[in-house]
């Protein structure tokens, strides 16, 4: 998205996605969330519960989503990933563990790890200091609120982990796999969607979410290309 087919980053298109979100994710708060909210929603649909009045078939798919794309999930399945890797590097040069911890940093399995590393960090970081209410406390109270300092679930809500996490591990997946590019962004465009559907974040949430997870895949590939071309 941001990074050139020489791994070197557009800043300058860093800047103007950096602009367009802002803009996208202030209009967002200041009233386009709750319109997108009343359209996309579905208010039988609860979640994290598993009874929902709603037993259509995004309902379903939608809170399957929430566990297998979650950060512990991603975290855990690249970790096991990458430490596969290393043990059959290891094995199959004598175990020599020297050797295969050398050429971790230049498997597929290490550079999905990273970005979803680098997008977890920045979104529990993020959310920390932003505070934002989840749209299930506006269903209640009929009010959004901002609690800065607080990772309470229901004041964790900008940006979206899942919608970051995702984002960064399939835009990577997408660049190492550039056949299936078009399936990777279409998944997490579709996880993104069902945030919102649920009721687990505003579509502002989703937008920051997205873009830091581009951001995260982008800044991974390139320090990870620059380290390994020395």
């Amino acid at each position: 998205m941001f990074i050139r087919k020489d791994n070197t980053l557009k800043w300058k298109w860093i800047g103007v996605g950096a602009l367009i979100t802002v803009v996208l994710v202030l209009a967002c708060v200041f009233g386009l969330d709750k319109i997108i909210h009343s359209l996309i929603r579905s208010e039988q649909c609860m979640y994290p519960s598993w009874e929902s009045i709603d037993s259509g078939w995004f309902c379903t798919v939608a809170k399957i989503f929430a566990v297998i794309f979650s950060a512990k999930t991603w975290l855990a399945g690249t970790l096991l990933a990458v430490l596969i890797f290393f043990v059959t590097k290891a094995i199959k040069n004598e175990n020599d563990f020297r050797y295969a911890f050398v050429k971790i940093k230049n498997s597929y399995a290490f550079y999905v790890f990273l970005s979803v590393l680098m997008a977890t960090v920045v979104t529990g970081l993020l959310k920390f200091l932003i505070g934002r209410s989840r749209p299930i406390m506006y269903e209640a109270l009929n009010q959004t609120f901002f609690v800065p300092g607080t990772m309470e679930y229901v004041f964790n809500s900008m940006p979206s982990g899942h919608v970051a996490i995702s984002f960064a591990g399939l835009v990577m997946i997408g660049m190492l796999y550039p056949r299936i590019k078009w399936a990777t962004w279409t998944l997490a465009i579709l996880i993104g969607f069902s945030r919102i559907y649920v009721g687990a974040h505003w579509a502002g949430d989703v937008i920051f979410g997205a873009f830091i997870g581009m951001l995260c895949a982008d800044f991974a590939r390139a320090l990870l290309k620059k380290i390994n071309a020395r």
